[in-house]
């Protein structure tokens, strides 16, 4: 059974089309490196996932693609032939960048913020438990001093009650043997 061809429209699944994204974005990156080594092609590629998590591919870095690009369009910029609704459509995208890169700083922010505090935290969490480990041992030893004394009192009451056989025996027969002397 060979590849089915698929109706090109939204995954409604979550979870399918995050699959679907992922082996997806392996492909399109594969197929831009395959065409940047045969043609010596400069290619950058910034995806966001459904997740709104970026991915980017770039050859020789996509940082070095952009550069060079954002360069050209100035020099375009400069020439003849540019018109003001590219110019503003440009200025759009640009800002539109701008507020990207801007979220996705607040973004690394506030991870590193959560970061912090669930480092904090464990801290805490694992001094309650050393706390309550000593605590737990001190409970138990004081435990097995009241069980020490409770037996010992029981101890006491049974022979208040029931002395021990023969001792009174020996007792009596001492004091019975006095007066006969």
């Amino acid at each position: 059974m060979g590849r089915r061809k698929i109706a090109i429209a939204r995954v409604r699944d979550p979870v399918i089309r995050q699959v679907t994204f992922s082996k997806r974005r392996t492909g399109l990156f594969k197929k831009a490196n395959e065409l940047a080594i045969l043609c010596g092609a400069e290619i950058a590629i910034v995806v966001f996932s459904p997740g709104n998590k970026p991915y980017s591919f770039g050859h020789p870095s996509v940082d070095d693609v952009a550069s060079k690009f954002l360069e050209e369009e100035l020099n375009l910029d400069d020439g003849i032939g540019s018109s003001s609704s590219e110019v503003s459509n440009r200025e759009d995208l640009n800002q539109q960048l701008d507020d990207v890169l801007a979220e996705l700083k607040e973004a690394e922010n506030e991870a590193r913020a959560h970061d912090e505090i669930l480092e904090e935290y464990k801290a805490t969490e694992l001094t309650q438990l050393e706390e309550l480990k000593d605590s737990y041992g001190k409970f138990k030893e004081m435990v097995k001093s009241r069980l020490s004394d409770l037996e010992t009192t029981e101890s006491m009451l049974l022979l208040a009650e029931k002395p021990v056989v023969g001792t009174k025996n020996k007792v009596a027969r001492k004091k019975g043997k006095q007066p006969m002397l």
